[in-house]
């Protein structure tokens, strides 16, 4: 089975990095959303049930903190953020990784 894959991102260079780099790393993975902002991220993984979140943590809405929050064990959660800072609470809030901004392969 591939895994199913939710992106939430509000930059829309970095949207566009991360797709292409998934695509590259794990071509097996289908990307069933990409959200915008964290309302439409948990909106989202309520409906597409994703196996794996990749969540920038500062977005409009709900922050990604919030939406992992709300997630908790239901899936894998990577956060993707230009703030290092928040590498605690992010894996308080069950994230398996946390990647910073730029992300290279």
């Amino acid at each position: 089975m591939n895994a199913k894959i939710l992106i939430a991102e509000d930059e829309p260079l970095m949207r566009e990095r991360l797709l292409e780099m998934l695509q590259m790393a794990w071509p097996q993975a289908e990307v069933v959303l990409v959200a915008e902002n964290g309302n439409d991220a948990w909106d989202g993984f309520l409906e597409c049930e994703p196996d794996v979140t990749f969540l920038d943590i500062r977005m409009p809405g709900l922050s990604g903190l919030e939406v992992a929050q709300r997630i908790g064990k239901a899936a894998h959660i990577v956060f993707v953020t230009a703030y290092d800072q928040y590498a605690v609470d992010a894996f308080d809030a069950g994230a398996v990784d946390y990647l910073l901004k730029p992300v290279e392969a």
